[in-house]
């Protein structure tokens, strides 16, 4: 209950920089902005990434005041997710419409364990009329890669092969498999790669999500949430993207709770994303 009132007393504040909660920081130009500065800076962006900690609760109500900003700034946006997968598009679809109850939908949609740190953001899109986009790959499919290895989707039917990006799947080697390998301590071997090539299933089949909807929809701009493993540096999901529709621009945003508010680390900064937000999301408790 405590934690429901902080972050109520915290939504007036989203306009105003300094707040104790958050910070962001535009990269390029070296500066402290507003989440009303934010959305103005991203006004020409096709596709924005969000990259956030998904047990980051500032980050959560951030993303719902960016995504309303960005549709009061232009109404033609879509939100896409990591926390759907793209066989439940159709489910997903019958919600947003009202033909299904929100418990089906969190059932039959496999929604994520902490649904209920997104469902504003969802609850949002519904009454707006804002599509949802689904994006991620299957998990039986990403398992699948992980202890068989991507060449195991070729025996696949071409309706499952549908929900994936199309093969062969560029594994992009060298920086992001570089700090991949760091992020499971630094030992390659022939299982650390097989799980390196699920990841790459699953960036890439959320890049041609992102593809295939702008190509279809011209006019959306589509804001797509991420843990920012997926596209911090600009690699993974993000480089699957230029690789797909090298023609869009692409902006990125990387969020990271912290104890305390360090000096900005401009060039550093400048090889994570365009814009740096920093919560303190372990001050609520």
């Amino acid at each position: 209950m405590k934690k429901l009132f902080i972050i109520l007393l915290m939504l007036p504040l989203f306009t105003q920089a300094q707040n104790k909660d958050y910070r962001i920081y535009a990269v390029a130009k070296q500066q402290e902005i507003t989440v009303s500065q934010l959305v103005s800076e991203l006004k020409q962006a096709d596709v924005i990434f969000f990259g956030e900690e998904h047990q980051d609760s500032i980050a959560h109500l951030l993303e719902l005041a960016l995504l309303k900003g960005l549709h009061q700034q232009q109404p033609k946006v879509t939100l896409s997710m990591e926390m759907f997968q793209t066989d439940v598009q159709p489910i997903l679809n019958e919600y947003l419409q009202d033909l299904i109850s929100e418990k089906n939908m969190i059932q039959e949609a496999r929604a994520w364990s902490n649904y209920k740190d997104y469902s504003p953001l969802v609850a949002y899109a519904k009454k707006q009329g804002i599509p949802i986009l689904a994006a991620n790959a299957p998990s039986r499919y990403t398992n699948r890669v992980t202890r068989l290895g991507l060449q195991s989707l070729s025996q696949l039917s071409e309706d499952a092969k549908a929900w994936l990006a199309p093969l062969p799947i560029d594994t992009l080697t060298g920086a992001y498999y570089e700090k991949f390998v760091s992020l499971l301590g630094g030992h390659s071997s022939l299982g650390s790669f097989q799980l390196y090539q699920s990841q790459n299933l699953w960036d890439a089949t959320m890049a041609w999500q992102l593809a295939t909807h702008k190509k279809l929809q011209q006019q959306q701009q589509i804001l797509h949430i991420n843990g920012k493993f997926h596209s911090d540096e600009r690699l993974g999901t993000y480089l699957q993207l230029q690789r797909y529709a090298p023609q869009y621009k692409l902006q990125t945003i990387s969020c990271m709770p912290v104890e305390a508010y360090p000096p900005p680390a401009w060039q550093q900064w400048q090889s994570i994303a365009d814009y740096i937000i920093l919560t303190q999301s372990a001050t609520i408790d």
